[in-house]
């Protein structure tokens, strides 16, 4: 069995992620884009709102009928006139003139303002007391004020939310092209796996990773496949992986990355068609073990076995490539992270990154971080963690009472 690649650091791993192509691009209903990712910039084709428009009840004016207006002085205007909504007036406002309208209804020709109901007070069916002066504009959508025609709506490669599908809706699109989502096949390997349906035998265990995978893998944008559990056979191994990749644009792997007389992921990786591999090995902690192939031009990827591991490598090197396949922009990729202060001192090994499982604690003076201690094999660790502290490879680890950046899980 061939040894280790050399190690490569995570930053120069995730710099690969712009060798893969992104997934095909599709046309969807408005109603079937939210979370999708938007595979075109859209531009405004009008102004929004197209006409002045009331934010207010009461009445239409033009502000200077108002100014000095007060409750011991007010200013008295004659009632022309009522804005019907869904209508455009066709009558004009003059000085000293003014016409009933609701939040909404479109302002007449001559008006600039909008004074409140609470604010006035009708001596008769056509003469209002003003109490309070408005400024021109107040109280008034201007039109093109929230979006202008031509100006930018949105850009390729965002992922859309309920606002950004409203927004849309706004401007008369029905349908949009977005990112198709990525299908990532997942697979598991070793004689030791059984499916979760089985009892194990002593020294086997049951089939955790293509559950907590594809929950990632689905949390991430893209559409898990199961490919089951192949036991270690070389010949079966790739041949299962020759399928997976026929009908997937990428591939998770878990089991069989490391150095072992049993373990054939690398050897099996470097004869798929049109394959080479990327990574072997990443200067990071839990995962260190992970490979990186590119096999028909896809990603391929041989994660840990341990279930912590394996999740761990998910979240920081193999989230960002489903994302980026998915149509998002790298930049659009990082996740936001939680500050919290660091409730004990944390040890780290220098030349590698660490990421440290953290819960999350809320106390009367903060948020702070506490760390989850356990063995890779554990999943315990996971259950009980909120989130992921990143400790540099340039530091032997983080002292009690640091502000550290928790990256959620």
């Amino acid at each position: 069995m061939k040894g280790f690649f050399k190690v490569t650091d995570l930053k120069q791993v995730l710099e690969l992620v712009t060798v893969f192509p992104r997934c095909r691009t599709e046309i969807l209903p408005l109603d079937q884009v939210l979370g999708r990712i938007l595979a075109e910039d859209i531009t405004a084709p009008h102004n929004l709102p197209e006409f002045p428009r009331s934010t207010m009840d009461g009445f239409a004016l033009q502000a200077s009928s108002t100014f000095g207006a007060s409750e011991g002085s007010p200013a008295f205007l004659t009632v022309k006139h009522t804005v019907a909504m869904g209508a455009a007036p066709v009558f004009f406002i003059g000085p000293g003139e003014a016409c009933r309208i609701s939040t909404g209804g479109m302002l007449p020709a001559g008006s600039d303002s909008v004074v409140m109901i609470e604010h006035t007070e009708a001596l008769d069916d056509t003469t209002i007391e003003c109490y309070r002066s408005v400024a021109p504009g107040q109280h008034v959508l201007e039109a093109g004020e929230d979006f202008p025609k031509n100006g930018g709506l949105l850009q390729k490669g965002q992922p859309l939310r309920s606002q950004d599908i409203g927004l849309l809706a706004a401007f008369g699109y029905q349908t949009l092209r977005v990112y198709a989502r990525p299908v990532v096949g997942i697979l598991s390997t070793g004689d030791e796996v059984v499916a979760i349906d089985q009892t194990p035998s002593p020294g086997q265990i049951r089939d955790i990773n293509s559950f907590t995978l594809a929950g990632q893998v689905a949390d991430g944008g893209g559409i898990p496949v199961p490919f089951g559990i192949v036991q270690d056979d070389r010949d079966a191994l790739y041949e299962k992986c020759r399928q997976a990749l026929d009908c997937t644009d990428m591939l998770l792997i878990s089991g069989g990355s490391s150095v072992g007389t049993r373990d054939y992921t690398i050897e099996i990786l470097s004869e798929l068609p049109a394959s080479s591999i990327l990574v072997h090995g990443v200067s990071i902690r839990p995962g260190k073990p992970t490979i990186l192939a590119r096999a028909q031009n896809k990603a391929v990827w041989g994660l840990p076995g341990h279930v912590t591991s394996a999740m761990v490598v998910f979240t920081v090197v193999v989230r960002p490539f489903l994302e980026y396949i998915a149509g998002r922009e790298p930049g659009a990729t990082k996740q936001l992270k939680i500050p919290a202060r660091l409730d004990r001192n944390v040890s780290s090994a220098q030349g590698r990154t660490d990421f440290i499982r953290v819960r999350l604690l809320r106390k009367s003076d903060g948020i702070w971080a506490e760390p989850v201690l356990g063995k890779s094999g554990l999943i315990n660790t996971m259950v009980r963690a909120d989130g992921l502290i990143e400790v540099d490879r340039d530091t032997e680890g983080c002292d009690k009472d640091t502000i550290v950046e928790v990256i959620p899980l």
